[in-house]
């Protein structure tokens, strides 16, 4: 398993003066140190994290943002199970997005399991740039993501304003 913070700290929930270091100089949050020590206990119960690469974990009010690498996350969409459990070790919702992706990328991650239909650049009056993504089919009371909290990830992590349509109108 690779993690921001050392393995050996991962595992036994106590930093070493090196991650100590660079937690305090900012080039690790407290939220890549919690999630490493959360996969790594995962871990001890269900072996195929034991295979997991997290780049980072950004947090955005109680949402966790996990970078993983493609195969990691590819594993979890397939595990209900281990999607669950991981699910189950954070505070709010989990949001699976691939560690070197592009903003188009970033932001159908953000979507899964929804299909996008397009995602495209908008200038707005002011010469303000957005981001208009369109969603396949019409939005429901249970659709199963929360779109203003997508807004605010996509907002906070790419700096990037989104505006969310639906293909079909209610």
């Amino acid at each position: 398993m690779q993690v921001p913070i050392c393995l050996f700290d991962a595992k036994n929930a106590v930093l070493c003066p090196q991650c100590e270091s660079k937690l305090e100089t900012g080039q690790l949050t407290q939220a890549d140190v919690d999630a490493s020590m959360k996969l790594a206990n995962l871990a001890k119960t269900i072996p195929e994290i034991e295979k997991f690469s997290m780049n980072s974990c950004r947090q955005v009010g109680l949402n966790h943002v996990l970078y993983l690498s493609k195969h990691d996350i590819d594993a979890t969409r397939k595990s209900r199970t281990m999607y669950r459990a991981i699910s189950g070790e954070f505070s709010g919702k989990v949001w699976l997005v691939e560690s070197e992706a592009s903003d188009r990328k970033f932001i159908e991650d953000l979507f899964f399991p929804a299909k996008l239909i397009s995602i495209n650049a908008v200038w707005a009056p002011g010469g303000l740039q957005k981001t208009k993504v369109i969603v396949s089919g019409k939005w429901t009371s249970r659709f199963p993501i929360d779109t203003e909290q997508v807004a605010k990830i996509v907002k906070e992590l790419r700096q990037l304003d989104i505006v969310i349509e639906f293909e079909e109108k209610k």
